[in-house]
């Protein structure tokens, strides 16, 4: 079995990142929708630069999160940062990712889905939902619902809709990141009962708002050697 994917996401500080560089990562994300976490292109273009450095010998992908860009934007961020992945949180129809993968053919994109409290007709609706962005995304992440913003709320969704969601990305084809409120301490179970293709932590690896080393090479510890 493949190990599973981690990123760690919400970066800001360039010697936090420096701090980093041992951690076996797959992804980094830079948030550039409005966030507490947000950064400038011209601070991610110094945090992506770091990333050439990685001690491991393998360096992580540069992932940017947006939430309901316009292709302008994005275009004119992309002159900047040389991301590897476009991460959409938003209200992004499926018209607009193919839209993006067009214009970007060398950038993966992936469709944040927020889950609340059910799952959508009990499974037809998530295989329609996924179904019509087959061919337009190149991974699915799942957060959890927020009425206040678009993610990042560092709360868990109903984890028994998972197998809902693995089921139907398998039909199209779509690996399956899990996002919201995972931290060191219930990654682990996550894993065990679900053993998603990917994780995406921020809040649960930060201590007072900053991101935290200890917390973050505990919770890539356990995810690697799960």
């Amino acid at each position: 079995m493949a190990d599973t994917l981690v990123k760690i996401c919400g970066l800001q500080d360039v010697e936090v990142l420096k701090s980093m560089k041992s951690l076996p990562l797959d992804y980094i994300g830079f948030v550039f929708a409005t966030s507490r976490r947000r950064v400038t292109a011209e601070a991610a273009a110094e945090l992506v630069a770091e990333l050439k450095e990685w001690e491991t010998g393998k360096a992580p992908h540069a992932a940017g999160v947006f939430v309901n860009p316009q292709l302008k934007e994005l275009t004119e961020l992309l002159r900047t940062v040389p991301l590897d992945v476009v991460q959409l949180h938003g209200q992004e129809s499926p018209l607009f990712c193919s839209g993006v993968k067009q214009a970007f053919p060398q950038i993966q994109v992936w469709k944040a889905l927020s889950v609340a409290g059910h799952a959508p007709d009990a499974g037809t609706g998530i295989h329609a939902l996924l179904e019509s962005y087959a061919g337009t995304i190149d991974a699915l992440l799942l957060d959890t619902y927020d009425p206040q913003g678009s993610g990042g709320s560092g709360r868990t969704f109903d984890w028994e809709q998972i197998p809902l969601y693995q089921q139907a990305a398998a039909e199209v084809a779509l690996p399956l990141f899990i996002a919201g409120g995972l931290h060191p301490d219930n990654v682990n179970e996550l894993l065990d009962g679900y053993a998603p293709y990917g994780v995406d932590v921020s809040s649960g690896v930060e201590s007072n708002g900053l991101k935290d080393i200890a917390k973050m090479t505990a919770f890539v510890e356990r995810v690697k050697q799960s």
